[in-house]
């Protein structure tokens, strides 16, 4: 099936909805290229979330119900170099910033195929949440993420084109991941 549907913050809730994990959530349909990923959904992401670990969320397309997508969320905080606070205007003597987690993100195959725009959907009501947390409970300025170039070297790309940037103080050429921010003020 040929990617046909564009997905955006505008037309996402047509097609979409999005609800925390439970324990009694039925995972009809999701499967990403990345076992790791699936083992963590299938095996590990409620117990994470009954330890207070991560929150994850299922992104389910409306009319099937079927899980297309899933984000698990976590507090940071990241350190950032003098140069780095000036270019985000942070003038503060500290050097750790508050920041909210992409701490897992898949797509399954077959939304991949469907569908256009999924993971910066995810990215986008990532930063949606980060927001009303801003405005309701805590701060964070940034979204952070350890991009996974060990299992995909386009995710670095993917990343940037959204808005990510590498963070200087946590960059290291020899990882598997490479830790980015995206100032979700900027």
């Amino acid at each position: 099936m040929k990617s046909n549907i564009k997905i955006n913050i505008v037309n996402g809730d047509k097609y979409f909805y999005i609800e925390q994990l439970a324990s009694d959530t039925v995972f009809s349909g999701f499967s990403c290229t990345i076992k790791e990923y699936n083992d963590y959904l299938f095996d590990d992401a409620l117990r994470s979330q009954k330890d207070h670990i991560a929150l994850t969320w299922l992104l389910r397309e409306r009319d099937t119900k079927t899980v297309i997508s899933y984000m698990s969320l976590i507090a940071d905080a990241i350190k950032l170099s003098a140069t780095e606070k000036e270019l985000h205007n942070l003038n503060y003597p500290f050097k750790t910033i508050p920041a909210i987690k992409i701490a897992k993100l898949a797509v399954s195959k077959p939304a991949q195929e469907k569908y256009k725009g999924l993971g910066t959907y995810m990215i986008n009501i990532a930063a949606s949440f980060a927001l009303i947390c801003n405005n309701q409970l805590l701060a964070a300025r940034f979204l952070t993420v350890d991009a996974d170039i060990e299992h995909d070297e386009g995710v670095f790309a993917f990343y940037q084109k959204n808005g990510f940037i590498p963070n200087a103080e946590l960059f290291n050429k020899n990882r598997k991941t490479i830790s980015m921010r995206k100032d979700i003020y900027q």
